[in-house]
Formats: C-alpha cells, structure tokens, sequence
C-alpha cells in the first residue's frame, strides 16, 4: 500500500465522507477549532472552506458549535438552507468536560427538529465530537 493510499484511509476527513472538489461550506469558526482536521478537509476537497458569507450552494457543510452559540435547532435550520438536498452537515462539538459541551441527547433533539438525520458520531481530535447529520432526499414526485 503506498503512503497517500494509507494517508487516505487514516484521514479523518475521508472517514466522515468528505470527497474532491466538494465546496464546503464552514460555520462557526473560532480561535478554538481543530486546525489539522480543517486542514485534512481542505486536502480531500482540494479547496480552501468557504465561510459564513459565501451565497451560492455547498455540497457539505462544518459546523463548530459550542453550548454558549445559541439555539442549536436555530443554527442547524440556517445551516440547511446552504447545502443540497442530501447533503450533509458534519456538527463539531466540544467533547465531554470542555468548555462549551453539548448534550448528545440536546443534538440528538435539535436535528430532529431540524429535519436531519444523524448518520454517525466519530472522535474527530482531541477536543471535538463530531456528528454527521444528513438533510432528507427530495421526495419524488407522482405524475
């Protein structure tokens, strides 16, 4: 196995279903952020994130969020509307004991509300908890 192959395999970007050329959209950012999984996101992407600011549509979107940013429900629902129908939202939160912990029942409840799914919890660094939720497929249509 060659060394990218198996760089490929440990990236944590490439485990939470990030791929080439996808836009990725970030929200949230702060001093506190895990910097190397940002920087493994740009490299499967082989594009910097684009911000809060960007208006046009994302394929994904990395969401930092912290207990003290508000209503979470409120901030998933504003996330949706950046990204296309099945996409994905990766929620990034601290882990237990750090500052600004999230309950997994308050995400669970909060992506509920906002009409995701939560298709996996994975480590993603030694402060954060990530959580994977995927915005619903558009129904098709009957003729």
């Amino acid at each position: 196995m060659s060394a990218t192959a198996d760089h490929a395999e440990t990236s944590p970007a490439v485990r939470l279903g990030f791929q080439p050329e996808q836009v990725v959209q970030e929200i949230g950012y702060d001093d506190d952020v895990d910097q190397e999984l940002r920087e493994a996101i740009e490299e499967v992407i082989g594009s910097d994130l684009v911000d809060e600011d960007y208006d046009d549509v994302a394929d994904a979107v990395v969401l930092w969020f912290r207990d003290e940013d508000g209503d979470l429900t409120d901030v998933l629902v504003d996330a949706t509307t950046y990204i296309e129908e099945g996409g994905s939202i990766l929620l990034l939160t601290p882990k237990t004991g750090r500052d600004g912990y999230v309950e997994p029942s308050d995400i669970s409840e909060a992506a509920t509300t906002a009409g995701l799914s939560a298709s996996k919890s994975v480590s993603v660094g030694k402060d954060w908890s990530g959580s994977r939720l995927v915005t619903p497929k558009a129904a098709k249509s009957k003729k």
